[in-house]
């Protein structure tokens, strides 16, 4: 049986997926409306974590690092021997290696698989996931991950998946912001934006900012990603730490660190995180 710990708007996306890939599931949140609206829907749902006894394979999606080493702190003691557990939150290294340790001496594994791709990417089993941790375990984890993504590598050693993680959230970032400021050198050059982005989009400055997220949620104005600007600052913020623990200066990731955070005068952490685009022509009006 695979178990299912949190079912926000990824979350409930696995849960979706799996339920379609006609997966056994059994599903948890902490949330009341949550689970209500997982047994709405016809999914298994605990009423405690000590029911995933019976899961040889679970899938955490949780917010933050600390919410990730509470749930492991009170589901750890129920799983069974040679289970595994796959972190697909957007978590700390340090936290991650820590608990992998843990497991360890307590018989099961812990990997971590963040993942990119968005709720709409969770639900189709399109989504990018990174794995950082034992490979046998990954191994073994694999044919059921791979009904979940569209892209599933092995990174390395525990804690690598979620150090990737990072750095690809935090180029996300920067790119939002740079292509944003492109965006408005552009209009002042009498070059439009649907124009700016052709050009780009056939040159070596393109990425996934510039081809997906500009015409699939900023030109047209839909900013319904379902990522928020709390969740990108939030993952900034990862990134910054993660810099400072290892003793290392990175001042444009502080530059870009600082615009988000300048950004809430405007965007509130509940505004769709393409929104920056806004908040940066703002600044240049």
């Amino acid at each position: 049986m695979i178990g299912l710990v949190g079912l926000g708007a990824m979350g409930g996306g696995y849960l979706s997926r799996l339920m379609e890939q006609n997966c056994d599931v059994l599903c948890y949140d902490a949330m009341p409306e949550a689970r209500a609206r997982a047994e709405a829907a016809g999914a298994e749902v605990a009423a405690s974590l000590a029911d995933f006894s019976a899961c040889d394979t679970v899938i955490l999606s949780l917010p933050k690092a600390a919410i990730v080493a509470s749930v492991m702190e009170e589901l750890g003691p129920h799983l069974q021997q040679g289970a595994i557990v796959v972190d697909t939150s957007t978590s700390e290294p340090d936290t991650t290696k820590r608990l992998a340790t843990q497991a360890q001496d307590d018989g099961y594994t812990f990997l971590d698989g963040p993942v990119s791709g968005g709720p709409l990417g969770a639900r189709s089993g399109t989504m990018t996931m990174v794995v950082g941790g034992d490979a046998d375990a990954f191994a073994k984890a694999r044919p059921l991950l791979e009904k979940m993504t569209g892209k599933l590598v092995h990174i390395g050693p525990s804690g690598a998946g979620h150090t990737v993680k990072i750095a690809n959230n935090l180029l996300c970032a920067a790119n939002l912001v740079l292509m944003s400021e492109m965006a408005q050198m552009a209009e002042r050059a009498g070059i439009s934006l649907s124009e700016l982005l052709t050009g780009i989009n056939a040159g070596s400055g393109r990425s996934g900012v510039s081809e997906v997220n500009f015409p699939k949620w900023i030109t047209n104005e839909a900013y319904d990603s379902g990522f928020t600007m709390g969740l990108m600052r939030k993952d900034v913020g990862l990134a910054t730490g993660l810099a400072d623990r290892l003793g290392i200066g990175l001042p444009a990731t502080e530059t870009i660190a600082s615009i988000w955070e300048n950004s809430r005068e405007m965007l509130d952490d509940s505004a769709d995180f393409n929104e920056i685009y806004k908040y940066r022509k703002r600044s240049n009006a």
